[in-house]
């Protein structure tokens, strides 16, 4: 099977890694990739909001599957080009999509379908901003409607912050806190069948102890020891399945990933947010514990197959992946640091840990950092502790200068706490 992944960063990388290790993947291609994914699929150069050109670069390929790792082309309506040029195609329509492009939409599809979620107002005056505030009260949650790259939303005490954040967006949804701890659970769906993975907790502040700004996602970590052995066949029937029922209700089935960012409150499971996507970094942990080849799979959710699969199968081992984030991330951050260590962590510490790249570039003979969140260091173990202790590990050989990394990623689960 031939293969293109659509993007470059840490989750295309974690994707072109457990593609590139399924024997019916003949030939891997990422575009526009990154210097850590050129060591495992051939990189072409596209512009990925543009269908037509994904759409023709898999054409010249011959390609077998297009696998569309972030939002943006998705919500540009990517996936359909490459569908229409009869490509399969993993990754929901432009329209489906909505459903991590619009947080409006998301709420109204959840409404339809009866999931679980918090209790919301979508503002676009400030006197609508100003009555949502004040019915909720703090901790206020304000989260942009349209794509944001992760960092839309904004979680804080202060009324006067909650409410600038407000007015700089379009349009707004303003909702009630959740308290809980949250998870990430994945799907892969072909619009009927829906297939949980394993449940994840990823870590969004910027520092230690939960601290500082919301993020991309500075690392994450899985299996859950804490939670519900019950979780994900509950989450299943009560959020996963019914929004996929609704969507294709609706006239708008949803094909791909189907994310849920969830709270575990005291009044039971909420929905915080959907994407239509892979997140990051929650993919590097539960791909390092798919034992499924995964080629089959994506192409069974494209063709519209996957009640004919097997059931998924998956490694007894705990994974943990830490982010190193560029200098001011996730203010402007600094480019172009040169990288060293990486060669150590191959030789030293592989293939218990390894190096994703998220924000890299080549330059020469160097590898250079080029974006907020540079790379990801993802080890496994046979429990939470071993796994932590080899990505931290690993970590310590890496040199980027001026760099940052949470150094409690997983530490409270490890600890049983």
């Amino acid at each position: 099977m031939k293969v293109l992944v659509i993007g470059g960063g840490a989750r295309e990388h974690a994707l072109c890694r457990s593609l590139s290790l399924d024997p019916d993947v003949t030939a891997l291609h990422c575009a526009p990739g990154n210097a850590g994914i050129a060591e495992v699929a051939r990189l072409h150069p596209v512009d990925a909001l543009d269908g037509a050109a994904v759409a023709a670069l898999a054409g010249e390929l011959e390609a077998d599957l297009v696998v569309i790792g972030p939002e943006a082309p998705l919500v540009a309506g990517v996936a359909d080009a490459v569908r229409a040029a009869g490509i399969p195609c993993f990754g929901p329509s432009g329209e489906a999509a909505q459903l991590e492009g619009s947080k409006a939409f998301a709420k109204d599809v959840m409404a339809g379908a009866g999931v679980p979620t918090a209790r919301s107002y979508v503002c676009t005056t400030p006197a609508e901003i100003d009555e949502a505030l004040d019915a909720f009260g703090a901790p206020y949650v304000v989260k942009d409607d349209g794509l944001a790259a992760g960092k839309g939303v904004v979680v804080t005490s202060d009324l006067a912050e909650a409410r600038a954040h407000a007015l700089a967006c379009e349009r707004v949804v303003i909702e009630e806190y959740l308290d809980g701890p949250e998870v990430s659970l994945f799907a892969i769906t072909d619009g009927t069948t829906v297939l949980p993975l394993q449940p994840a907790q990823d870590f969004k502040r910027a520092l230690d102890g939960d601290l500082g700004p919301n993020t991309g996602g500075m690392g994450a970590y899985s299996p859950l020891p804490w939670a519900d052995p019950k979780l994900v066949d509950e989450v299943l029937e009560t959020v996963l399945q019914p929004t996929v029922d609704e969507l294709r209700r609706r006239g708008t089935p949803f094909s791909g990933l189907l994310y849920a960012g969830l709270a575990i409150t005291g009044r039971g499971v909420r929905v915080i947010e959907f994407n239509a996507r892979f997140g990051d970094p929650e993919t590097q942990v539960v791909l390092a514990r798919l034992r499924t080849p995964l080629a089959a799979v994506l192409l069974g959710s494209a063709n519209g197959t996957l009640d004919t699969l097997p059931p998924l199968a998956w490694r007894e081992d705990a994974a943990v992946t830490v982010v190193v984030a560029a200098h001011n991330y996730p203010g402007t951050p600094r480019s172009g640091d040169p990288i060293e260590g990486l060669d150590e962590v191959a030789a030293e510490d592989g293939p218990q840990a390894y190096v994703l790249h998220a924000g890299t570039r080549r330059e020469g003979d160097a590898v250079v950092s080029a974006g907020g969140r540079v790379l990801s260091v993802t080890a496994t173990g046979s429990d939470l502790a071993q796994a932590r202790e080899r990505a931290y590990k690993a970590l310590g050989r890496i040199r980027l200068d001026g760099s940052q990394h949470r150094t409690d990623i997983a530490e409270k689960a490890a600890e049983g706490s």
